[in-house]
Order: C-alpha cells, then sequence, then structure tokens
C-alpha cells in the first residue's frame, strides 16, 4: 500500500515542477509595417523551450524601391529573459534575404537597377501574451548588415514592426 502511495504520489506531483505548453508554434502578421508601408510581413515561431525559440519571416510589397525591397525572406533565433515563459524581454540574431530595385540618383535615362542581397543582423524587442497563451502582442526593431554584393557591403538594413500573433 506505501509503495502505490509512493508511485501515484510522483506520478502526480511531477506535472507540478514545470508546466506543459502545448501550443509551440506562432504565427504572426506585423500591422505596424503594413500600416506604414503596406508591406505585408507573416512570420512563425516555433519554441524550443520556455527561453528559446527559432523562426522565420517573409514579406512583400509592390514597391521594389522601398527601403527593404520588394520580398525578402530569412530564419531568425531568439532568447526569450521575461519573467514569464515565452514572453517578456527578447533578443534576436536574424537572417535575410531580399531583393528589390535601385533608383538612379542623377536625372538621366539610365534605368533602374535590379538587385539581390543577404544581411545578417540583431534585433531586440518584448512580447506580451494572454493568460491562456494564444495571442501576444509584439514590437520590435533590428539592425543588419549587407554581406553579400559588393557595392552593397556598406549599407544596413533595418526591421521593425508591431505584430500581433496566434499560437496553436
Amino acid at each position: 500500500m506505501i509503495i502505490l502511495f509512493i508511485i501515484t504520489n510522483g506520478y502526480f506531483s511531477n506535472a507540478q515542477a514545470y508546466p506543459q505548453f502545448e501550443n509551440d508554434h506562432e504565427i504572426k502578421l506585423n500591422i505596424g509595417l503594413f500600416l506604414a508601408t503596406t508591406t505585408v510581413e507573416g512570420s512563425y515561431e516555433y519554441f524550443l523551450n520556455q527561453d528559446v525559440s527559432i523562426g522565420g519571416t517573409l514579406y512583400a510589397d509592390n514597391d521594389a524601391a522601398d527601403y527593404n525591397g520588394n520580398f525578402g525572406i530569412g530564419p531568425n533565433v531568439r532568447a526569450y529573459f521575461g519573467y514569464r515563459p515565452r514572453s517578456g524581454f527578447f533578443a534576436e540574431a536574424f537572417g535575410l534575404y531580399y531583393t528589390g530595385e535601385e533608383e538612379t540618383q542623377n536625372n538621366t535615362a539610365q534605368p533602374s537597377r535590379d538587385y539581390n542581397t543577404f544581411a545578417l543582423g540583431l534585433g531586440i524587442g518584448n512580447k506580451w501574451v494572454t493568460r491562456s497563451q494564444k495571442f501576444s502582442l509584439e514590437i520590435n526593431a533590428g539592425l543588419g548588415r549587407n554581406v553579400k554584393t559588393e557595392e552593397f557591403q556598406n549599407t544596413f538594413m533595418y526591421r521593425a514592426g508591431l505584430s500581433l500573433g496566434f499560437r496553436f
């Protein structure tokens, strides 16, 4: 009887040590960027544990001469430093491949030139989640440096956003 009590007590108390999170996936829409520039940006985030996640970003814009071009895709990795799991202040490292069109600086008949480049960067932000851990609000900013195409290597790119997310 005592052995049965010890086994069942250990089984039920094991679940109390760390909460089990069921929603490891999150999709987000950057509404701040959309309202400011009509760029559509979506992101996906997968939580490896309570403090680390990996993800990716995809954006499209119909203005090829915009600040980060007309198409971009890239991965990121985040570390969270908040008191609540999977939320609070975070730092991230990201990569971004993007394409666009460089406008000519003078009034010559020279046409615009298409480009594609890759940037590596760092960012910070903060994420708030509801009690149910289903919905999130995130604000972030980042700065990256182009590492491809020699003529763009001295230029920087930036990321910023206000995103709404849903966890599933």
